[in-house]
């Protein structure tokens, strides 16, 4: 893993290595706003409070009589690819890993709030983390905040998951033991760990990390208009060749990466090897599944040495594709641009 931040962790898996439609638990990317908190499982509960008819508290065994799922799903930090930025902006400086593809277990929030009862005119529910700290930059709030997010009633009610185990065991702490949320086909920020109390609200939620961070300008007819970031583009990244490998003039080589974001899935990745000027249509890996990275492949036959860059695009079932430019609309976030890598062939 590179290690990014040392002190609260922040770790990504050398995106070259991607092997495989499943990222190993080791392998998965960490993100900390805050220390990992001390949990002891015997004392934790889950509160679910707010708009609701009968609050109440779950243990780790009240948790077991809900029946369980499985699901995969694709996380990705909505800073991934920050460091390709220029000039270079604050905050962690991921390069291509802050991503990963998983199985997650658990059992889905709209159980917990159908026994809750949401009341009439519930509009979103706030997912709060045991995860505390104080925030170093200007706008702030004095003291110690929990990291925070919420969603909407709709979609909490839809697909949202509390996960209790990743990859088929029981969550690291890194990972958010013992119970995190996995909110599919967004940003990484929604999927809460460390959860420790969910609160049912008939108002939209301003917390520091739904309003001054993790949130974008978007263009509105009466001008631009800063929104929570929510789901993901569709992105199609190269894992293998790296930026500056050299690569033999003659041979076959397999460019392979991973595609993922769009509501509906990614149905077309397409690859350029002349900054793109022409682009040739990959070929999928890995089945569509709705919310999981397709892994994608293309064999190049390089004929004339000198230098490429190399660029991946992915259109998703709703026929968006991914911009060849940046946005600069989207601030630190969101760099769901095509990223070039730079090769040469000797």
């Amino acid at each position: 893993m590179i290690t990014r931040e040392r002190q609260p962790p922040n770790l990504e898996m050398p995106f070259h290595t991607l092997d495989g439609a499943i990222t190993p638990t080791e392998n998965f990317y960490v993100r900390c706003h805050f220390p990992i908190p001390q949990i002891n499982p015997d004392s934790w509960s889950l509160r679910i409070e707010g708009a609701v008819d009968q609050p109440a508290q779950f243990s780790l065994t009240d948790l077991k009589r809900f029946p369980r799922e499985t699901m995969m799903a694709t996380l990705e930090c909505a800073g991934n690819g920050r460091i390709f930025l220029a000039p270079k902006v604050k905050g962690v400086q991921w390069e291509l890993g802050a991503v990963g593809n998983c199985e997650w277990t658990g059992i889905r929030l709209s159980h917990l709030l159908e026994e809750a009862g949401i009341r009439s005119g519930a509009r979103e529910v706030i997912l709060e983390g045991a995860d505390k700290g104080t925030i170093a930059e200007l706008p702030r709030p004095t003291g110690e905040i929990h990291f925070a997010r919420s969603v909407p009633i709709a979609k909490a009610m839809d697909d949202v998951l509390l996960a209790l185990e990743m990859n088929g065991r029981p969550l690291t702490p890194a990972h958010g033991y013992p119970l995190r949320a996995i909110v599919p086909g967004w940003y990484g920020m929604a999927s809460v760990k460390w959860l420790q109390r969910i609160v049912v609200t008939d108002e939209p939620f301003h917390g520091y990390y739904q309003t001054i961070d993790y949130a974008y300008w978007r263009r509105d007819k009466s001008g631009p208009v800063l929104v929570p970031l929510a789901q993901m583009s569709p992105k199609a990244q190269i894992a293998r060749p790296q930026s500056n490998e050299t690569i033999p003039v003659g041979t076959k080589y397999l460019v392979k990466g991973a595609a993922w974001g769009g509501e509906g899935g990614i149905s077309k990745v397409e690859v350029s090897f002349d900054r793109g000027s022409s682009w040739e249509e990959a070929s999928f890996n890995s089945p569509s599944v709705r919310h999981s990275w397709r892994l994608w492949s293309f064999t190049w036959h390089p004929t004339k040495p000198g230098n490429y860059t190399l660029l991946a695009r992915a259109t998703d079932c709703r026929g968006q594709t991914q911009p060849l430019d940046r946005n600069t609309d989207h601030g630190t976030y969101r760099i769901d641009h095509c990223l070039p890598v730079e090769v040469q062939v000797h």
